[in-house]
């Protein structure tokens, strides 16, 4: 089974993966703490119910899980992702994103549907942005050619599989591709939803910390076009 079979066929098999989920779910249940649970999930707007792990806790008990195993492939991340958000609470998701984001370096560009598949299923912003900025972007930049994937995104009907395109340069500095990172911006500008014009300011915010006058000339050219939230987020390191 590929890596780009997996979405659509199942879990692949990985013993690893196998010890990292009996370890996992063996480590975190026991320290569940159903009076913090509560309030997480209602913070998440309900997205997933939690077992209530501070994120220190979660961390540490994350060292634990992993200690002593091998550095996985990319078909070990495949499994231990998708296993992972197979569980319904969210601290295991958390798990498999600081997993992938310690391990994207061995994901080829076949991952890339997988990613597409953690981001479109229990969607919110405390999953999606690190993936975007994190994981995608990192495949994206290890694979030019995938930025014909992230034109495509842009343009999705799934908001986080928009803001996903918008952030997933969040990173790259002076290896931005500016023209393709206004390009979304103005694809997206006039969308109705509050996580896509953010990530519109945001995007733009992280790129002036690089180049601040290519963002203030962008704005001064399309201001009108953006949400002033968008504007907001955009200048609010290096004023008008």
């Amino acid at each position: 089974m590929s890596v780009t079979d997996a979405v659509a066929t199942g879990v692949p098999f990985s013993t690893l993966a196998d010890t990292v989920l009996e370890r996992l779910t063996a480590t975190y249940a026991p320290a569940a703490d159903p009076e913090r649970a509560a309030p997480m999930r209602a913070y998440m707007k309900d997205v997933a119910p939690f077992l209530g792990l501070a994120t220190p806790v979660r961390r540490a008990l994350s060292r634990t899980v992993v200690a002593g195993l091998p550095r996985p492939d990319e078909r070990d991340c495949t499994a231990i992702a998708l296993r992972c958000w197979r569980l319904p609470e969210r601290e295991y998701h958390y798990f498999a994103v600081d997993y992938l984001r310690r391990h994207a370096r061995v994901c080829s560009s076949g991952f890339l549907p997988v990613a597409r598949h953690l981001i479109a299923t229990t969607s919110w912003w405390d999953t999606v942005d690190l993936l975007a900025a994190h994981v995608v972007g990192a495949l994206v930049a290890a694979d030019p050619a995938l930025k014909a994937d992230m034109d495509t995104w842009i343009v999705d009907d799934d908001l986080w599989i928009a803001r996903t395109a918008l952030l997933h340069q969040l990173r790259y500095k002076e290896r931005t591709d500016t023209e393709r990172l206004f390009t979304y911006c103005l694809r997206q500008s006039g969308h109705s939803d509050f996580f896509v014009r953010k990530a519109i300011g945001w995007c733009l915010r992280e790129y002036a910390k690089t180049d601040p006058e290519a963002v203030r000339a962008f704005l001064a050219r399309e201001r009108g076009r953006f949400a002033p939230l968008s504007v907001r987020e955009a200048l609010k390191n290096i004023g008008a």
